[in-house]
């Protein structure tokens, strides 16, 4: 044993050893590596497909496309978009068909238009009144006087006071209800102004000054001819006359 700062002298042997191994390190790091057959052939069919990936993706991009030019179509209408969308059938000639609808019966239901009601016709005196648009008022005459007399006959006849207010606006109109009125135009005379007045005389033999007489010749003839004194009155304020 020998201490650290001791030197022990080197053999021969020794120094031939180390020199030998010397030798060789330096001999592997200065000669170049050896490539082995297979990784050579690995190697360049790497680059190989490297460079066929790279072309056929460098390609299609450079490469010029065809301009896309659109076709002009034909406008087509929806009418005749929908007779195109028809179905068309066209039966055989000769082709009979029996449906089974010959015992098929139709029948058609007009609903009935209601007949109206008819509006009751009210009395003479009324419905004529009316329809002038205007009916005198009633008034009670005065006691002694032609009218007094004929509210007497109208009452008798069955007529109301509506109808004597009828008769007093007609002879009013006509002859002023005096018993001597004479309309020299026409010939008629008195207070329902017969024309002629010569007519009143059926009625009696004093009708040229009795205001009773004249009154019941012209009740019954605005009766027979009109119906009511208010019948009367409509159509002489339609006509002018009665």
């Amino acid at each position: 044993m020998t201490s650290d700062g001791e030197l022990i002298p080197a053999t021969r042997r020794s120094l031939a050893h180390r020199s030998t191994t010397v030798a060789r390190s330096n001999r592997s790091s200065s000669e170049p590596p050896q490539w082995s057959r297979r990784r050579h052939i690995v190697s360049v069919f790497a680059v190989f497909a490297a460079t066929a990936f790279a072309a056929g993706y460098v390609l299609p991009l450079t490469a010029g496309s065809p301009r896309a030019e659109a076709a002009e179509l034909d406008p087509v209408s929806l009418y005749a978009s929908s007779i195109a969308d028809a179905q068309d059938y066209v039966a055989a000639s000769g082709a009979e068909g029996d449906l089974g609808r010959d015992d098929l019966r139709f029948s058609v239901y007009v609903k009935p238009t209601p007949t109206p009601t008819p509006t009751p016709i009210a009395s003479g005196s009324t419905s004529s009144s009316r329809s002038s648009g205007w009916a005198p008022p009633f008034v009670t005459p005065d006691p002694g006087s032609a009218q007094a007399i004929a509210y007497e006959m109208v009452t008798a006849r069955g007529w109301g006071d509506d109808e004597f207010a009828c008769l007093v606006a007609l002879w009013k109109k006509e002859s002023g209800w005096r018993v001597n009125a004479y309309n020299k135009s026409s010939g008629a005379y008195g207070i329902p102004q017969a024309l002629p007045g010569t007519k009143m005389a059926s009625a009696g033999a004093d009708w040229e000054t009795n205001p009773a007489t004249q009154i019941s010749w012209g009740l019954g003839y605005i009766k027979g001819r009109y119906g009511s004194p208010c019948g009367a009155w409509d159509h002489s304020q339609r006509k002018g006359w009665y």
